[in-house]
């Protein structure tokens, strides 16, 4: 029985000693992966992780993250064991490590495209909401949300861990519109229009000019300008889309200015409410929007002999399955209202190039004579009166 009990005493020790051994090398192997960095030391984010450790960008090109690296090694992880999405496999998905930062963060920079949307497992949806800004005036206005997590990749190979599981989420939100910046966001393969701080950006958004319904023919203006009640055809296009968008144009409206101010417009339409001679022929069934106009002076130009203005356009996408319950109804009292003036923003538009129209119109009954020959002819005549009597 001594011998037996013996026995067992000894076998219980090394149990022991080998779970203490076991402890050790896990503690050391938990010391090698995730050893606070030198710049972390003295850092005042080396604590555990927080909510507010990460940052977002929502760029026009890419959206970048950034996420305080010393809490990271603090929960016993580092920048290898941090990607986007879960997509270990994927080396474009890992971030990059910059120490030289103060406080050191953990870089995400990825492109707003098909490609990284596919690659890194971001999740892309439309969705609608209540105008603001320049769409205030609309109860359905559509926008892009891109989200997304950063999450942790534990390497314990046993059935424990001694990590905590980390969890970055983020999301980015875009309207789906044109502004006068005009600047580009590329989305799943779709050029979606947004503002950036530097609008150093160019859209693929145009306004042409056409002098024929089929729009074939640019509109060519001459310095004398066009005649009066010249029909103007216009297309507002945007290339580079897939078939998933389609153009939908709010209001155009025509100012003195070069400029989208209100200081003298005119509204062509707006909505449903137009301009007798405005006629809407596509607006949100494609990715070109067409309507056409009659030329015309500002009153305000009465003394010019030609008077310039400019055609401007609030323009936006809408995803094609839902065209339709953002254009306005026309055929019912429940279409929009007419927008005030200064409810539209300066930074939804497209414009066009200077329109020129001079004095003289279609058909124009003007007498071929200039002033100073009807003149000349006017005192022949007095002349004449004087002589005979």
């Amino acid at each position: 029985m001594g011998a037996k009990t013996r026995t067992g005493k000894m076998m219980m020790i090394c149990r022991k000693m080998r779970l203490v051994l076991v402890v050790c090398q896990l503690g050391a192997i938990l010391r090698t992966q995730a050893q606070i960095p030198a710049q972390c030391i003295s850092s005042n984010t080396n604590r555990p992780p927080e909510n507010s450790d990460i940052m977002v960008d929502c760029g026009t090109e890419h959206m970048d993250l950034n996420i305080y690296l010393c809490p990271v090694y603090q929960a016993l992880y580092n920048e290898s064991l941090l990607v986007l999405n879960n997509e270990y496999n994927n080396n474009k998905c890992f971030g990059t490590a910059e120490f030289a930062a103060n406080p050191p963060v953990l870089k995400f920079s990825f492109p707003i495209n098909e490609s990284s949307m596919s690659s890194c497992g971001n999740d892309f949806k439309i969705i609608t909401q209540v105008g603001t800004g320049a769409f205030a005036d609309f109860s359905n206005v559509q926008f892009v949300n891109i989200s997304g997590a950063v999450t942790s990749i534990d390497p314990s190979a046993g059935m424990i861990t001694y990590r905590p599981q980390l969890l970055y989420k983020f999301s980015c939100l875009y309207p789906l519109q044109y502004i006068i910046n005009n600047t580009e966001l590329a989305v799943a393969g779709v050029n979606v229009a947004i503002k950036d701080n530097n609008g150093s950006f160019i859209s693929t958004l145009s306004l042409e000019l056409y002098e024929d319904d089929q729009f074939q023919n640019y509109l060519t203006i001459p310095p004398t300008g066009l005649e009066l009640k010249t029909k103007i055809y216009v297309a507002v296009r945007a290339t580079n889309l897939t078939d998933r968008f389609n153009v939908l144009l709010d209001r155009c409206y025509a100012t003195t200015s070069p400029y989208p101010d209100f200081d003298s417009f005119y509204d062509l339409f707006v909505g449903c409410t137009r301009d007798e001679q405005t006629e809407v022929l596509l607006n949100g069934d494609s990715q070109v929007a067409h309507f056409s106009f009659e030329a015309f002076r500002f009153v305000e130009h009465r003394n010019r002999t030609v008077s310039t203005f400019y055609l401007h356009c609030v323009t936006r996408l809408c995803e094609v399955s839902t065209c339709s319950v953002l254009k306005p109804d026309c055929g019912s009292n429940q279409g929009r209202r007419r927008r005030e003036a200064d409810d539209t923003l300066a930074n939804a538009t497209v414009t066009s190039t200077a329109i020129l129209v001079a004095k003289k119109g279609k058909g124009s009954s003007e007498s071929l004579y200039s002033n100073t020959v009807v003149a000349a002819i006017f005192c022949v005549n007095i002349l004449a009166v004087l002589f005979t009597t």
